[in-house]
């Protein structure tokens, strides 16, 4: 997709406002803050995706962060979630450095992109069924703009049941039945872009705190996923 159209993708997500539930949210929460972020001035938008164009691995998540990307203004960015996916992605040299702090700190991501099925932060982490299919043109736009994608790591299950839906909406009669189940390292094979060859779809616990900090997720599982990752897009 030319500049332009990534361009157009952009401004169309930050000015969307489909969803006056998760847009009232983001700007209550920048209007309030948390108190270690008083003095920065926040996001409270909706948020794009980031990363490599010509990415061959898509991380896509379920949400931004309320004082995470909601503040920074980049997915994935300023929070523990964050914290953890930049640091495994640094391990597995998918960017040039291990932590994301800011929209404007020189992050770089190689081969990778990351994404989310929500581009607004929802209150209490729980976007709803409207909303999500609000939000489901802008993933559509990405799938068909990353046209150099070989591998999707769904970064929990909503994620992973986002690229279910798109890969039945695509190919319903080659569509596998039963549908792929959800867990920390599922793997399988789905066609994901229009006249384009299927991708690889992997899936993992999201990195939240919740899961991290109760050891439902480690560091060792979490780098064996991008590892696997990593491998699968090489050998595509």
């Amino acid at each position: 997709m030319p500049a332009t159209a990534w361009d157009r993708l952009e401004r169309d997500i930050v000015t969307c406002k489909r969803c006056p539930r998760l847009i009232e949210h983001c700007r209550e929460i920048a209007r309030v803050k948390r108190r270690s972020y008083r003095d920065e001035a926040y996001w409270g938008r909706p948020v794009p995706g980031f990363g490599d164009r010509s990415a061959h691995i898509l991380f896509l998540g379920l949400a931004p962060g309320a004082h995470g990307a909601n503040r920074t203004g980049r997915m994935f960015t300023g929070d523990s979630s964050g914290a953890w996916l930049y640091a495994a992605l640094h391990r597995a040299a998918l960017t040039d450095r291990p932590a994301s702090v800011s929209r404007d700190d020189g992050l770089r991501l190689e081969g990778a992109y990351i994404s989310n099925v929500c581009r607004c932060a929802p209150p209490s982490n729980k976007p709803i069924r409207d909303e999500l299919q609000n939000c489901r043109p802008f993933l559509d736009r990405e799938f068909d703009a990353l046209r150099r994608l070989r591998v999707v790591v769904a970064l929990g299950k909503i994620a992973w049941d986002e690229a279910l839906r798109r890969a039945r909406s695509l190919s319903p009669v080659s569509f596998p039945k039963p549908a792929p189940a959800f867990g920390h390292g599922a793997e399988t094979v789905l066609a994901l872009r229009r006249r384009r060859p299927p991708l690889a779809l992997l899936g993992s616990y999201h990195p939240s705190r919740q899961n991290t900090q109760t050891g439902r997720l480690t560091r060792s599982m979490f780098d064996a996923v991008v590892r696997r990752a990593v491998r699968l897009a090489d050998a595509a």
